[in-house]
């Protein structure tokens, strides 16, 4: 069945792109699916269908979008190269890197870690949906590190009752803007999708579920600092949400930060090292969880990849960098 959405532009939103504007604010939803909707005329501008997708919007103007069902997506075996730290009869754990997509979506039907784990691996559990087998929690497209996929129904079910009792334990390492951030604190909010910004979520809101991100910091440079993040809850970008709202954005975050000076002065080789690096410098370093066969405990480490280890000895030194080549 078709559906519909409408909405009204707001003042500061006037100025932007109609596709851009209506894929921020549907969830789930491509912009190549919306630019669809605008070709097939499912989409009005005060009545009226636009030109193209590339108009920009005026505050008052009001909006309506119709979309057809979606085609449904199923993940299928490729043959991609993915670094497996450990497998057995009931989870895989991989170390995944920056720039590949946990799961197939409808704006990235293939080529994710799923579509590698069915080829390398064979069969995953079922999951909560076809092209999400085996997923109990997710990592950032842009973000790297270690991450443990179901392969049976009973451990998918222990494994996401884990995560939901929050007994997972995980630690992050970012790089941050702001040497002056304390020692260590704890970052407790309210969490949800952001009411004009549908891309951001945000902590700063009335009402939402819990989201908690414990941190302590482990170098300081003029400009920066080096940070482990832990995670109580595991909300949908909580760590570059939190990081950001409380004064220091996490470093080449696009959708959270801001992009360094490039003004000389005493930080601008510290500021040259940060522009340099190429995605958001957030890795997830470790991963603990009960074993769903016998309750044991596994510890899962990725070290630093090169881009990370790059921009943390450029402003930290390298002995900082060495200590998580292991």
């Amino acid at each position: 069945m078709d559906e519909t959405h409408d909405f009204l532009v707001e003042a500061e939103d006037a100025g932007e792109r109609l596709d851009a504007y209506l894929t921020a604010r549907l969830e789930g939803v491509s912009r190549a699916r919306v630019g669809r909707a605008i070709e097939l005329n499912g989409v009005e501008i005060n009545g009226a269908a636009p030109r193209k997708a590339g108009v920009k919007l005026r505050a008052g103007d009001r909006l309506s979008i119709t979309l057809a069902p979606a085609e449904p997506l199923r993940a299928v075996p490729q043959d991609i190269p993915l670094e497996i730290l450990h497998l057995d009869p009931q989870v895989v754990v991989v170390d995944k890197p920056a720039g590949m997509v946990v799961h197939p979506s409808p704006g990235h039907h293939d080529g994710t870690m799923v579509n590698a784990l069915l080829h390398h691996v064979g069969a995953l559990s079922d999951g909560s949906a076809p092209e999400r087998p085996g997923i109990v929690h997710r990592l950032d497209k842009d973000t790297s590190g270690v991450l443990v996929v179901a392969r049976s129904p009973e451990s998918h079910t222990q494994l996401a009752a884990q995560f939901a009792a929050h007994s997972v334990t995980r630690r992050y390492l970012a790089v941050v803007h702001g040497a002056k951030i304390e020692d260590e604190g704890t970052i407790e909010t309210l969490y949800n999708r952001h009411p004009r910004q549908r891309l951001k979520m945000s902590g700063k809101v009335e009402q939402g579920k819990r989201a908690c991100t414990h941190w302590r910091t482990l170098a300081r440079s003029r400009g920066f600092a080096l940070v482990e993040c832990r995670l109580e809850t595991g909300r949908t970008h909580q760590i570059r949400v939190h990081m950001a709202e409380s004064g220091h954005p996490v470093v080449s975050d696009e959708l959270y930060g801001t992009r360094p000076s490039t003004d000389a002065g005493p930080l601008s080789a510290e500021n040259a090292s940060a522009r340099r690096m190429p995605r958001q410098a957030l890795h997830a370093r470790v991963l603990a969880f009960d074993h769903p066969l016998d309750g044991s405990r596994p510890g899962y480490t990725s070290r630093l990849p090169e881009d990370m280890r790059v921009l943390v000895s450029g402003l930290f030194g390298e002995a900082v960098a060495e200590e998580f080549d292991e």
